[in-house]
C-alpha cells in the first residue's frame, strides 16, 4: 500500500510553456498529503522532462491520445498502487489545488464517489457568457437528471475519485471528445456511484486563449449530446470491484 493515499493526475498535452509553474503550486499544496503524476500525453515539446526535473511521477505516452486516454493510465497507475483517491487537475492552471481538502471533506461528508469542483456554483467570479454559457446551461440540465442531483459544471475537468471510482475508470475511462467528461460521470451513474458537486473558485488558464465563439459553441453543444447519447447506449460492462463496497 502506497504510504500516501491520494494521487493528484495532470494530462498533459505540449504544456511546457505553464508546467513547470503549475506543478511548484501543486506540489507545494499537497506536500504531504497527496503524490503527483504528470501524464505527457504524446507531447512532442519539454513537458515530460520539464515535469521529471520538477520530482514528480512521468507516464510517457507514445501517442497523443486525448484527455480520456491520458486520464485512463492515470488511474490505472492509481489502481495498481493502491491509491485511496485520485484528483484530476489541469495542467493549464486553472484549477486551484487549495480546493483539494475541500473536496475531500465534501466526499467523506456526502458518501460521493465522484466530487466535481464546479466553477459555475457561486463561489468565484470565473464566467462564459454567451452561446458557450447557454450550451454548458442545457448540459446541466440534462445531465442533473441522469445523475440525480443537481450539477452546474458538467464539463469541469477538475474532479476527485474514490477508490471505487479509481478501479472502474481504470478499465472504462471513454477516450472520445467529451468522453472524460460527460460520459464519465453517466458511466459512473450507471456502476451505482455517486456524483456531487461543490463549489471552488478556479482561475483564467495561464497559457492558451479559449475560443467562445457562436460556431465553436455549437459544436460543443452537438458533440456534448453525442456524447451522452453514447454514454446511455453503452450496454452496461461487467465490471468487477474487486475493492468491494468502497469508503
Amino acid at each position: 500500500m502506497n504510504p500516501l493515499p491520494m494521487l493528484v493526475i495532470i494530462p498533459a498535452w505540449n504544456e511546457e510553456a505553464v508546467i513547470g509553474p503549475v506543478l511548484a503550486e501543486i506540489t507545494s499544496a499537497v506536500r504531504g498529503l497527496a503524490d503527483v503524476l504528470v501524464v505527457s500525453d504524446g507531447s512532442t515539446d519539454a513537458t515530460a522532462s520539464i515535469a521529471r526535473e520538477a520530482g514528480v511521477v512521468v507516464l510517457d505516452l507514445p501517442l497523443n491520445l486525448g484527455v480520456g486516454g491520458a486520464m485512463r493510465a492515470g488511474y490505472l497507475y492509481a489502481a495498481r498502487n493502491g491509491y485511496e483517491y485520485a484528483v484530476q487537475t489541469d495542467a493549464d492552471g486553472q484549477h486551484n489545488p487549495a480546493e483539494i481538502p475541500a473536496m475531500l471533506e465534501c466526499m467523506r461528508e456526502t458518501g460521493a464517489d465522484v466530487v466535481i469542483g464546479a466553477r459555475f456554483a457561486g463561489k468565484g467570479d470565473y464566467a462564459v457568457r454567451g452561446p458557450r454559457q447557454w450550451a454548458m446551461n442545457v448540459l446541466s440540465l440534462v445531465l442533473s437528471r441522469v445523475c440525480g442531483t443537481r450539477l452546474t459544471d458538467t464539463t469541469s475537468g477538475f474532479k476527485l475519485t474514490n477508490r471505487r471510482a479509481i478501479h472502474l475508470f481504470s478499465q472504462e475511462y471513454p477516450a472520445e471528445y467529451l468522453g472524460d467528461t460527460i460520459e464519465a460521470l453517466v458511466i459512473a451513474v450507471r456502476h451505482g456511484l455517486a456524483v456531487r458537486q461543490l463549489p471552488v473558485q478556479m482561475r483564467q488558464r495561464a497559457g492558451g486563449t479559449p475560443s467562445h465563439g457562436f460556431l465553436k459553441s455549437a459544436r460543443l453543444l452537438a458533440r456534448a449530446f453525442l456524447a451522452l447519447g453514447i454514454a446511455l447506449t453503452r450496454p452496461r460492462s461487467s465490471v468487477r470491484n474487486r475493492e468491494g463496497g468502497g469508503e
